[in-house]
């Protein structure tokens, strides 16, 4: 079943985007909005279609019009907001804002490509999409001075174009996980005779086999069925995956909280996944697979009615 915000404390903008459900705006709402540094804070909106002026003061702006107010949609793009123009955060799939003062124009490259974006900030998937990226290749972002390896850039990615210096980007053919090009027999085999829907997602962060729509315990999430994934590593099966993710993020119904050590964002294949930190002690190659980690999904999930 989906919850629809607090009945006496402001909800969460973020959060019923997240989860897919209508925004609660009865008590006002909560929202994310960051300044040309990434620095984000959390405001409290009351009038569920605000205008751009009411972002860009809400986030500190004396004069609104010598602001730039863009919302960052769940998917990557970016919306800019006029001043007098009342938006529909919710509505449009916005997760966050962005108010940054207003400048001409900022230049990056990509390759060899010299581009322009009329805001400090750009994410990823717009990033790919200026430079008409073909499908199959990753996105990273150079880091000056050899200092350290360049930055895999995600869709729902935030960069800072406003940093020192001229952003350069590169484009790599997706990796693929070495001696795996597709799931063993064991663990299709499996798959199919528990009829579990499943896709396999390839990226420059490896291999992730998604269960969809699976079922969760009745009556102990917020979500009657979700998304879950787990990450194979280089050497499966003979090397063991490590904890599962979840998409939508998903609450526990009696606490009206996310459980234990399942916080954090992760990203994969343009989604933002709910990690669930639950480590594997023990794994027996040639034995254990695919049904372990669902296994271990599941018991983790059951754990949740307590």
């Amino acid at each position: 079943m989906n919850s629809t915000g607090s009945s006496s404390k402001p909800d969460d903008l973020l959060e019923a985007v997240r989860q897919d459900r209508p925004l609660d705006t009865t008590h006002g709402f909560r929202v994310r909005i960051a300044d040309k540094d990434l620095n984000f804070k959390t405001v409290v909106l009351n009038d569920p279609l605000p205008l751009g002026r009411q972002l860009a003061e809400a986030a500190g702006a004396r004069v609104a019009e010598d602001y730039s107010v863009a919302a960052i949609l769940k998917n990557g793009d970016i919306e800019t907001i006029r001043p007098d123009e009342p938006y529909d955060l919710r509505g449009r799939g916005a997760e966050q804002v962005i108010v940054v003062p207003s400048a001409t124009s900022y230049r990056f490259m990509i390759d060899n490509a010299d581009l322009e974006w009329p805001l400090g900030v750009i994410t990823g998937a717009v990033v790919k999409a200026l430079a008409k990226l073909p499908a199959g290749y990753d996105l990273y972002q150079e880091v000056r001075g050899g200092q350290g390896h360049d930055r895999l850039i995600e869709d729902c990615t935030l960069i800072n174009l406003d940093d020192p210096g001229l952003e350069r980007f590169i484009s790599i053919e997706a990796e693929t996980v070495e001696g795996l090009a597709k799931l063993p027999s064991k663990d299709e085999t499996y798959l199919h005779d528990q009829g579990l829907t499943f896709e396999v997602v390839q990226t420059g962060r490896g291999m992730g086999v998604i269960l969809k729509d699976f079922l969760l315990p009745e009556g102990v999430f917020d979500q009657a069925n979700a998304d879950v994934m787990i990450l194979l590593p280089n050497g499966y099966p003979d090397a063991c995956p490590d904890m599962f993710y979840v998409s939508p993020w998903i609450k526990v119904v009696h606490t009206g909280q996310y459980a234990r050590a399942a916080n954090v964002s992760f990203q994969f294949g343009g989604r933002d996944w709910q990690r669930w930190s639950r480590h594997n002690q023990a794994w027996r190659p040639g034995i254990d697979g695919l049904h372990t980690m669902i296994a271990r999904a599941r018991t983790a999930f059951q754990k949740c009615a307590a």
